[in-house]
């Protein structure tokens, strides 16, 4: 069916079986599963826009590995260059260095491991040894020869190898921090939810991923509503992937399902970002309670 174009409904379909995956494969391009999942909404938005000119696609899937590639590397480059403008001064004026985008990466455990390699073996080595691509699929999808995957495999496993041998960094939390997330946590568990939505700032964004965003203290207090009505969940303060993070588990037990990480302004919560519809994202992440 060389003629055939694929349609919004199963593009559609296609993207939310492939968002897992897309997501395996951009948080290790990028060190970090929460800057993977920001990866993966880009490369999904350019998909989106790019699909009524795309035509036939052979081959769905690669084309969108392909988006997702250019899209972290795209990323990396950002990364770089902001990192590039921040002048020591400005480094040691870091309330937390945990906030910042390169420590973020030193403490990501097996994702920074893969930040040690150059793009092209750290592409390879994801698509083949976690992703299970066939060597040809590989070439395909990063638009380079047989050769070059051997070639760039060979590298990548190696420096993986050498990089797991060296000490993890740990992050830096201040008090103040802590005790501002556990009072978070504290009101939670206790379900009192209009304390919570007290803590609303009027201009508060919510990012529930994988499902939907909110904006404003008004949409954004429903999130809190959903809750209520859920099953009780209890949260604990930690660190995940090296930010202080809120770690949601069951009621009676002690497993983490999810995180949830805040931002905050002038003592008030100004960004939410909840992973309660994005289980994969669990998948290797580094936590720690506190």
């Amino acid at each position: 069916m060389a003629d055939a174009v694929i349609t919004p409904e199963a593009f559609g379909r296609l993207l939310m079986e492939m968002r897992p995956r897309l997501h395996r494969y951009c948080a290790r391009m990028v060190g970090s599963v929460f800057d993977g999942e920001d990866v993966v909404q880009d490369a999904l938005a350019k998909a989106i826009e790019a699909l009524p000119a795309a035509g036939h696609l052979e081959n769905p899937e690669s084309w969108l590995f392909r988006i997702a590639h250019n899209t972290a590397l795209d990323a990396l480059r950002r990364q770089k260059r902001q990192a590039a403008r921040q002048s020591a001064a400005e480094i040691a004026l870091i309330e937390d260095p945990a906030a910042d985008a390169s420590s973020r990466v030193a403490t990501a455990g097996s994702f920074a491991a893969f930040l040690a390699l150059p793009a092209t073996p750290r592409a390879a080595v994801v698509l083949m040894d976690v992703l299970g691509y066939s060597i040809d699929e590989t070439a395909d999808i990063l638009s380079v020869t047989v050769a070059t995957v051997k070639a760039a495999l060979h590298r990548g496993r190696a420096r993986l190898q050498a990089h797991h041998a060296a000490p993890p960094v740990k992050p830096m939390v201040s008090a103040d921090e802590k005790a501002r997330l556990r009072h978070y946590a504290n009101l939670f568990n206790a379900r009192e939810f209009d304390a919570l939505r007290n803590l609303l700032a009027e201009d508060v964004r919510l990012d529930l991923v994988n499902r939907t965003r909110l904006n404003g203290r008004k949409d954004v207090s429903v999130y809190f509503a959903r809750y209520a009505a859920a099953a009780p969940c209890r949260m604990a303060v930690g660190i995940a992937e090296g930010r202080l993070a809120l770690l949601v588990g069951g009621a009676d037990d002690d497993t983490v399902r999810y995180a949830i990480l805040l931002g905050w302004a002038d003592g008030r919560i100004a960004t939410i970002r909840d992973f309660l519809y994005a289980p994969y994202a669990m998948e290797g992440m580094a936590v720690e309670r506190l």
